[in-house]
């Protein structure tokens, strides 16, 4: 009977069912965030921790293990409500089912939390986290003020930096409360405060916000809204200083500069005075060296130009002789350039007189009467030309001339509308024309009308 049963069906062992289910449990529930309370906490030697997660109605036994616990920053104890981050999966030695805890927050933060994320989106969209915004801190600031506790761990560390580093910077510390619900408007008013300073003889041109470290909830006031706000309308380059270095809040992402401690913010601020003596002191030594070498080099110049330097009257002396020089070698200049401009006179003196108006005309009036004669026999000739042209072309039309043929016999005939009649056919008997004679004209009455066939 086992046996048969065996070759129908595949018979599992525990543990393979139990490592099946657990496969099949991580694949579908690979990460949950399960909310409810701590019990039964056990805190094993080895570093991880075992507890139930339970509600009202149902519990879940639950392990963290030390690499994952180390890191968190709650008071985990009995009775703490938590939402942890978890896959499910099964502890096959027993085959107990149970979460494997990999983060775990205080539900009351979480709630904090949520916030902060929504926050977070919501000032991200609107631009107020851009870098095109924030501005660079300076170099050496002339006033420093500090909006925090005064009463605080963080002042005294700012404090503390700022005097070993660079004690000469002033510094102002405009109180605010960091905790609690009066805090955030605080300090809003401490950073108006310092803007303020502006306007003024003595203004402050760079800006400390912050505090020491503290839980999420101690921390909330630098993750209001108004408090962000009020950091990025500033008009002082900020630095957020909250907390410690794995802190972060809404003013770190709105600030010019995060700075991840209060110190840190006074060590980004304060340049260290060690190193700017030592470079005055370099530049100091320098300009000293600079100075000799300019010094060495002036003395040079002026070894050289004394040595150049000659006495007045021995410079006079050389100057009246070649002022002496340069009147015998003008006066030669003068005489000469006399001698060319009479040379040239003379010359221009001639050319003038050739050039007189009254040779002009004379030389004119000559060409005017040869050319007056020319003119007349040209113009005989011309007319004598055309005279026998028009005679001869006048004997032409008169040959051509209608009347001539008229004066042979011959007649033009014109019906009553005055138009020559060249064929008898144009005509009828009893019609009216008139002849055109070589000498008057006679009006006529056609009695008979003979056609003749010119083809004959």
């Amino acid at each position: 009977m086992p046996s048969n049963l065996s070759s129908q069906r595949e018979i599992l062992t525990v543990t393979d069912l139990n490592r099946r289910a657990r496969s099949l449990l991580e694949s579908e529930f690979r990460q949950v965030w399960v909310e409810g309370e701590i019990s039964n906490l056990m805190k094993a030697g080895s570093g991880h921790w075992y507890f139930t997660l339970k509600d009202d109605n149902a519990q879940v036994r639950c392990a963290m293990f030390a690499n994952r616990n180390r890191s968190l920053r709650i008071n985990v104890k009995n009775g703490l409500h938590a939402i942890i981050r978890a896959k499910a999966s099964i502890y096959e030695g027993r085959g107990d089912y149970q979460l494997i805890a990999e983060n775990m927050i205080d539900a009351g933060e979480g709630r904090l939390q949520r916030q902060f994320e929504e926050l977070k989106l919501k000032l991200s969209r609107e631009g107020l986290f851009d870098e095109a915004h924030k501005r660079p801190l300076p170099v050496l600031p002339t006033h420093i003020g500090i909006v925090t506790s005064p009463s605080g761990a963080a002042i005294r560390d700012i404090l503390t930096v700022l005097q070993r580093r660079f004690p000469s910077i002033p510094v102002t510390v405009i109180p605010a409360l960091v905790q609690g619900k009066e805090a955030a408007a605080e300090i809003v008013t401490g950073i108006e405060l310092a803007n303020r300073t502006l306007s003024t003889d003595n203004p402050i041109d760079a800006l400390i916000v912050g505090r020491g470290g503290g839980s999420l909830e101690d921390l909330w006031p630098f993750n209001e809204e108004t408090v962000a706000r009020a950091i990025y309308a500033s008009n002082i380059p900020t630095i957020s200083a909250v907390g410690h270095e794995i802190d972060f809040t809404i003013a770190d992402f709105v600030a010019d500069v995060r700075a991840p401690t209060p110190s840190a913010a006074a060590e980004l601020l304060s340049p260290d005075q060690r190193q700017w003596l030592s470079l005055l002191l370099k530049a100091k030594q320098a300009l000293n060296e600079n100075l000799q070498r300019r010094l060495i080099e002036a003395r040079r110049q002026l070894d050289h130009i004394s040595k150049r330097l000659r006495h007045p009257g021995q410079q006079l002396q050389e100057q009246a002789q070649r002022l002496d020089d340069m009147e015998a070698r003008l006066k030669i200049a003068i005489t000469s350039q006399l001698k060319l401009h009479r040379a040239q006179l003379a010359t221009h003196s001639a050319t003038l007189e050739a050039c007189q108006p009254k040779h002009q005309v004379a030389r004119l009036n000559m060409t005017n009467q040869q050319l007056s004669q020319r003119l007349q026999r040209a113009m005989q000739q011309q007319l004598s030309a055309l005279r026998q042209r028009l005679k001869g072309n006048s004997l032409a039309l008169h040959t051509l001339s209608p009347l001539q043929t008229l004066g042979r016999g011959y007649a033009i005939i014109k019906d009553e509308q005055q138009q020559i009649v060249r064929n008898s056919e144009q005509l009828q008997i009893g019609d009216k024309v008139s002849a055109q004679l070589g000498r008057g004209q006679i009006h006529c009455a056609v009695e008979a009308i003979e056609v003749t066939n010119n083809d004959q």
